[in-house]
This record gives structure tokens, C-alpha cells and sequence, in this order.
């Protein structure tokens, strides 16, 4: 480390001093003492623990790191919690009127209101309170911890203390119960042998040996580095020692996979091996057994039921999860159970301690049952029908037969009334009767319309005057009208091939003769006429 002073020095001088500061970061050297005693870290930088030149320091200090303008009005002192400075006799004028205390009145008074103040019976006059005032700084105000003694801090410690010793005491007396309440059963069976006292003497001695002693058998002694050059602690070690480690099980290099980062071994090391004398079956054991699998399989529940729709959500309510887990677990074993006793209800149950009635062991009844020659049941017995599971002899809408009691057409029906609607009303014979009529009439029907249709329908072709009326017999066609018409008809149409032709100004006549009209119908072309090309 570097000291204050900025004195000159030699290359081997410089060269021990890097080799000392390094010694002292690795705790093979004792730290630096400043001018007060106190141990200098050696892991400061330099441009820290090096005083400035002006303050001329003689030794290797951090004063001037800390303040050394120290303010004179702070005081580190605390109020005096209960004091009391004077207990006057008779109440003074100004006191409390419930205490009789001059440092508060009656509205800040901590005791409790009397039936009569001290004012009027001057009578337990209360002490006055000592008051102090503290001008503290900025910090001083707000330390939470400012006015606490550490030392009151004791009491919690031997309160746990006592109740440890006591715990101890009470297991130790319990343990020695047992070992003596064990001991004097086998000294009643074998008869009591100097051996076996001489064993339970040597039982009843290892459990009274302290606790605290036992507990010490994993104690690992570490050394812990300081800056005083370093020193030794207690680091306990939770694994027994005598327990073989996993990866030891099997050395086989085909077997399971141990994972050194993790500490893990999932698969079984020793699969074909007596499962009662194994004590280590893999970790994924662990993972199938136990909470583990009920953490699973609400993880599970939780996402099925989010998948339907229900507002759940393991992480971000797992209370919330679980309870309804819980219910639904409640709700299936409930279902599960009437269940099985409405099958047990309706079967029975062959498994059930109940004896079976005697006529159905031996098959004996006093029922008379009379047989012929043949073998046959004459009388005694009569045949039942087997009974579906469905509804039977229901008859419903005044019907007095079942559906399905009549078949036509690919049709069921009923049988009383022949109908073919499954709810329809019961009209008994006459709607029989009036059913075969309509058939009857339908068919009657059916048959006229065929001979009509066997016959052609001569329709009369009708000639169409010029506004699509039909054209009267006596009406007489202009024969030069006529040719005129055409030859206008003509005209029209090549104007309308080229519209070149057509002329700027047009003459529109929007009166149409019936020579016009029969020119129309004659230059006209009919898209269905075979010699339509050769027309133009």
C-alpha cells in the first residue's frame, strides 16, 4: 500500500513495497496501522488511502477521508425515558387538572381520567416529567436507530435461549422414557441377562450425552480471511459423511447420467437391483411421487380448465387455482360415488357380505308348476315378456294403438286410425273412410289430367296488328304505301351499316302507319330462318 509520504524511492524499494501491498490483499501479511491503531483496508486505491500534501502526514491514515469538522451542538445523547425531577404535595395553580403534573395539561394527560380530578381533591398528585430538547443534525433526525441500547436486546436473546434449553430438556427426558419403558419390556420376555443390562446401561448413556455435542459430527474447521491476517471459522457441512454419493452407485459408464453442474442423477443407477434394499431410486423419482405429482396435476387442471373458457390461472392466483382444484376433486368423487351406488342399486352387488335367500341356493319354491309329456308348461308358470328400457303401451292423442303398430309405403303409422304423423289425433274409422276417398279421388284426378294431356291443344295463329293488337280480317294494305314503306325501311338500314351517310340534320316522324309497320315486319330478321344470309 501506498503511504503518505512522497518520498523518493529506489527500484528495489518500490519493488518490495508492490510485493508487501499484494501480500496484504492476499492476507499472508498483517494489514497497516494507521496513527490511531485501527487496521487500514488493503484493498483501498491508492487515490484514496494517499493524504493530499498540504496536510504534511507523517504516518499512512485515512483522517482525512472522514469529517473532521465535527458540528459542537449535536449531541448523540437520548431523552430519559420515565424521569422524574419533582412530586409536589398539594395541586399548583396551572397543573394538569386530571394529575396534577406542571409539565402537560389535561387534554395531553397519559393517565388515566379520574372520577375526581387532582384538582379538587389534591390528593395523588402526579411527578413531574423531565423534559430535554436535543438540537440534532440532518442525520441525527432521521436515524431510526438514534436513543436505542443495544443491550436491552439481551432479554430477547436469553427468552429464546430458555425456551431451547427447555425444549431440549423435555426431548431428553422423553428419549430416556422410552429407552427405559423398552428396556424393562425385554428384561420381562428374556428373563433379564447381564449382556443385555450391560447394553441397555451402554444405550442409556450414549442418549444422554449433550445435543450439542452430536451435532458437532459435520463441524468443518475453514479457514476465513480477514484483514488481520486472516482467521478460522465454523462452516457446518450438511451431508453426512458416511452416505455413498450417487455417482458412486454404479461406475458403469453405459449407466444413468450423472450431471455434475446440477448435482443430478435422473434415472435409476442401479435399475435391476432388490427395490427394498435400494435408498436412492433416481431423482425422478422425487418428480413422480408425492407433492411434486399433486403440483402436476394441478398445473394440469388449471390449463384445462383455462382451455374451456374458465378464468383461472396458476401463476397469477394460485390460491385461487388450488381451491378450485379442491372443488372439483370434492364434485368427481361425489358423482363417482352415485354412480356406482345407482349401478349398485340397480344390479346389486355381487362383492356384499348379504346371504342370498335360500330359494335362489337350493332353487326350491312353493310355486305349482304343471308339465306335460313333452317337457312343456302346461300351467303355473306363464311366459313373461322381455321389458325394454323404453316406455311401453303409451298411447298418447286418443290413439288406442302404439306407434309403429301399422307399415305402408315405407311408412309407420298407427294402426287404429292409419295415419302417418306420429302426433297427429286419433280420427278412428271415419278418418279410415275419408282417407280412402281422397286416395280414391286423387287417383280419379291423376287419371283425367293424363287422357287430357294424350290430346294435342291446336292453338290459332293470330296475326298482330301495328301496335301489337291483334289485326282485324277486313284490313286492306295500300299496295304503293307498302312499297314506299320498304323502300324507306331500306334506307334506314344502310344508314345504320354506315353512319356516314346519316345526315347533320334529321327529320324524326314518330307517326307510324300500318304499311310502315308491315315493312318493318317484312325486313325484319328472324334469327331462326335458315335462308336469313341470303335476304340482303
Amino acid at each position: 500500500m501506498a503511504t503518505a509520504s512522497a518520498s523518493f524511492k529506489s527500484r528495489e524499494d518500490h519493488r518490495k513495497q508492490l510485493e508487501l501491498e499484494e501480500a496484504r490483499k492476499a492476507g499472508l501479511a498483517p494489514a497497516e496501522v494507521d496513527e490511531d491503531g485501527k487496521e487500514i483496508n488493503p484493498h483501498i486505491p491508492q487515490y484514496m488511502s494517499s493524504a493530499p500534501w498540504y496536510l504534511n502526514a507523517e504516518r499512512p491514515s485515512l483522517k482525512h477521508q472522514r469529517k473532521w469538522k465535527s458540528d459542537p451542538n449535536y449531541s448523540k445523547s437520548w431523552y430519559d425515558r420515565g424521569a422524574k425531577i419533582y412530586q409536589a404535595d398539594r395541586y399548583r395553580k396551572g397543573a394538569c387538572e386530571n394529575c396534577g403534573a406542571m409539565t402537560h395539561d389535561k387534554k395531553a394527560c397519559m393517565e388515566r381520567p379520574r372520577k375526581v380530578g387532582a384538582k379538587w381533591t389534591n390528593m395523588h398528585i402526579a411527578p413531574d416529567e423531565k423534559i430535554e430538547s436535543f438540537e440534532l443534525d440532518y442525520d441525527g433526525k432521521r436515524d431510526r436507530w438514534n436513543g436505542y441500547d443495544a443491550s436491552t436486546y439481551s432479554r430477547v436473546i436469553e427468552q429464546y435461549e430458555a425456551r431451547d434449553e427447555a425444549r431440549r430438556k423435555y426431548l431428553k427426558e422423553e428419549q430416556l422414557k422410552k429407552l427405559e419403558e423398552k428396556n424393562n419390556k425385554k428384561a420381562d420376555e428374556d428373563g433379564g441377562s447381564d449382556e443385555d443390562d450391560d447394553d441397555d446401561y451402554l444405550k442409556v448413556d450414549e442418549a444422554k450425552v449433550d445435543e450439542s455435542k452430536q451435532m458437532d459430527f459435520a463441524k468443518v474447521e475453514k479457514r476465513v480471511r480477514t484483514t488481520g491476517g486472516g482467521s478460522t471459522g465454523t462452516v457446518r457441512n450438511l451431508r453426512i459423511r458416511e452416505d455413498t454419493a450417487k455417482y458412486l452407485l454404479n461406475l458403469d459408464v453405459n449407466s444413468a447420467y450423472y450431471d455434475p453442474k446440477t448435482r443430478s442423477m435422473r434415472e435409476d443407477p442401479l435399475p435391476d437391483s432388490d427395490p427394498n434394499e435400494k435408498f436412492y431410486e433416481g431423482d425422478n423419482q422425487n418428480r413422480l411421487s408425492g407433492q411434486a405429482l399433486e403440483f402436476k396435476q394441478l398445473n394440469i387442471h388449471a390449463w384445462e380448465a383455462f382451455d374451456k373458457g374458465q378464468d383461472i390461472h396458476m401463476q397469477a392466483a394460485p390460491s385461487q387455482a388450488e381451491l378450485l382444484f379442491k372443488n372439483y376433486k370434492v364434485i368427481k368423487d361425489k358423482l363417482k360415488n352415485n354412480t356406482k351406488d345407482t349401478i349398485m342399486e340397480k344390479y346389486g352387488n355381487a362383492a356384499s357380505e348379504e346371504a342370498l335367500p335360500r330359494e335362489l341356493l337350493l332353487g326350491q319354491s312353493e310355486r305349482e308348476v304343471e308339465y306335460d309329456r313333452a317337457g312343456r308348461i302346461i300351467r303355473g308358470q306363464e311366459t313373461s315378456l322381455p321389458r325394454s328400457k323404453y316406455e311401453e303401451d303409451v298411447y298418447i292423442n286418443n290413439h288406442t294403438t302404439v306407434w309403429g303398430s301399422w307399415w305402408r309405403d315405407h311408412h309407420w303409422g298407427y294402426k287404429c286410425c292409419k295415419q302417418t304423423i306420429r302426433n297427429s289425433y286419433c280420427t278412428g274409422s271415419a278418418g279410415i273412410e275419408a282417407a280412402e276417398a281422397a286416395t280414391e279421388l286423387l287417383k280419379a284426378n291423376m287419371a283425367r289430367k293424363e287422357a287430357a294431356e294424350d290430346k294435342p291443344v291446336q292453338h290459332e295463329e293470330k296475326q298482330l296488328a301495328a301496335w301489337g293488337t291483334e289485326v282485324p280480317d277486313d284490313l286492306v294494305l295500300d299496295k304503293k304505301l307498302l312499297a314506299e314503306a320498304l323502300k324507306k325501311e331500306d334506307e334506314r338500314k344502310k344508314e345504320e351499316r354506315d353512319e356516314r351517310k346519316r345526315k347533320y340534320n334529321v327529320k324524326w316522324d314518330d307517326e307510324v302507319t300500318v304499311e310502315d309497320m308491315e315493312a318493318y315486319r317484312m325486313k325484319k330478321i328472324h334469327h331462326d330462318d335458315p335462308m336469313k344470309d341470303f335476304l340482303h
